[in-house]
């Protein structure tokens, strides 16, 4: 068996049992973990991007109020 082949089996035997090796510790369905790890994922992700949102839009504002205003003694 070549070597690429006994890296695929190693990782299809202790790597993608994730799901149902936490499922049977916690005893819950394999589908129920798989699930909460499809939603997780997904609210961080758009949970990332709207706390970005929120973070630029706060620097706009800030620097909209924090003008530098200029001197009397620059004319």
């Amino acid at each position: 068996m070549s070597r690429p082949d006994k890296i695929r089996i190693f990782f299809e035997r202790n790597g993608f049992a994730v799901c149902s090796r936490m499922a049977e510790v916690l005893g819950m369905k394999v589908k129920s973990v798989r699930l909460f790890f499809i939603y997780s994922s997904f609210t961080t992700l758009i949970g990332g991007f709207i706390l970005y949102l929120i973070l630029a839009f706060w620097l706009k504002l800030k620097d909209l109020i924090y003008t530098k205003r200029t001197s009397v003694f620059d004319l």
